[in-house]
């Protein structure tokens, strides 16, 4: 089983490593750069599917992977690595996401 956790500031954090790389970038010649935000990416493999592995993440989310004072956090499973209990709220499957984030025209991100 796969899960890939990604870290974003909450809306209202200043950025400023998003704001050094939006200056980088607009300095390389790119156009059109609007801002730019930062984050980070965790990939997580399990050995086998696991009916905890979700509830496993939340918490390795909340008590290490991101400080959620100042930062959300989104947990999306690999097609066909879910776990075999239904999705916990905030998290899905890679499609389910994308379709339910351009249904609500909201970017794919919650704090869980």
């Amino acid at each position: 089983m796969k899960a890939r956790i990604t870290v974003t500031l909450k809306a209202g954090i200043l950025d400023p490593q998003g704001k050094a790389i939006e200056g980088a970038l607009t300095s390389l010649g790119l156009e059109g750069v609007a801002s730019v935000r930062q984050g980070k990416v965790f990939d997580v493999e399990f050995d086998g599917a696991t009916e905890a592995a979700d509830e496993v993440l939340r918490s390795a989310c909340d008590r290490l992977l991101a400080n959620t004072v100042v930062e959300n956090y989104q947990i999306v499973w690999d097609e066909g690595s879910a776990p075999t209990m239904a999705p916990a709220p905030g998290t899905a499957s890679p499609g389910a996401m994308q379709e339910a984030a351009a249904d609500a025209d909201m970017p794919l991100e919650g704090n869980l």
